[in-house]
């Protein structure tokens, strides 16, 4: 018996989720399950090229899964993600290396290597993936780890830097391919509060790059200044989005309203809570 995320396309949305785009990445009524719960529930969402996207909303409300379909870290179980027009949920093997090499990706908890330096962490995939040799990556890698403020750690080893530190080498190692869209998954959640404007100072000079920024944050000050556009998330939903200054000023859905009441007055919303 087939599950309710297996229903084949009619041939109307088949012919929709393959017609060309010009966005950045384009999401077309993307569904993703996990067993039987569904967690992406018919997603229509489209980035131009150059846009920095902040995607906010409560916990569980699917944004970190959201960007992780894009490159394939989760895969979908219905629609169509594109990246550049190209449609990606059928890419294997080298076609997938080479979309993953066009696509950054800044985790939570860092992702680095032990046992290797910072310039090491960062030069890694040119050397294992793209062949190049060794003293071109890491000359590479030194020039990025000079660009996050890093050029004096290149030979420290993640035990010996400050988790802001060790978050900005992975920012460089997002960035070692220059890739034309870079990935943000909660990047400050991990760190202490006088951590976070390390962070934060780096995807700002970003952002004004000209770059594609899509970052999953609950970092309001970002999302309200840095960011392009705002997307809420709830129940595996968007469900609202809009400029920064709409959004935080008029903000349309009752779930958004409640949502910015909170994270905005957090100790009123304790106390209406109680």
């Amino acid at each position: 018996m087939l599950l309710p995320h297996h229903k084949p396309l009619s041939a109307a949305d088949a012919a929709d989720i393959s017609a060309p785009s010009s966005a950045a990445v384009e999401f077309r009524r993307v569904d993703k399950y996990f067993g039987p719960h569904q967690v992406i529930h018919k997603v229509d969402f489209s980035v131009a090229s150059g846009e920095v996207v902040a995607i906010c909303g409560p916990s569980g409300s699917g944004k970190s899964t959201l960007i992780r379909l894009i490159n394939q870290l989760e895969v979908l179980s219905g629609g169509e993600i594109l990246v550049d027009g190209q449609p990606t949920s059928r890419l294997k093997g080298k076609a997938l290396r080479r979309l993953r090499t066009h696509i950054g990706f800044v985790f939570q908890q860092f992702n680095l290597y032990a046992h290797l330096s910072a310039l090491e962490n960062v030069s890694l995939a040119l050397t294992r993936v793209h062949s190049w040799p060794n003293e071109k990556a890491r000359q590479k890698a030194a020039l990025l780890l000079q660009r996050v403020g890093l050029a004096d750690k290149a030979g420290h080893y993640p035990a010996q830097l400050s988790g802001g530190q060790q978050q900005r080498v992975a920012i460089a190692r997002a960035l070692v391919t220059d890739p034309s869209l870079i990935l943000f998954d909660e990047p400050t959640s991990a760190l202490d509060p006088e951590m976070i404007g390390e962070v934060l100072q780096v995807m700002q000079e970003l952002a004004h790059s000209g770059i594609t920024m899509i970052v999953v944050t609950h970092e309001m000050s970002f999302a309200r200044e840095i960011a392009d556009r705002v997307v809420f998330m709830d129940g595996g939903a968007i469900l609202e989005q809009a400029d920064p200054e709409r959004f935080f000023t008029a903000p349309q859905h009752p779930r958004a309203q409640r949502f910015l009441q909170k994270v905005l007055n957090p100790l009123h919303a304790r106390v209406e809570d109680v």
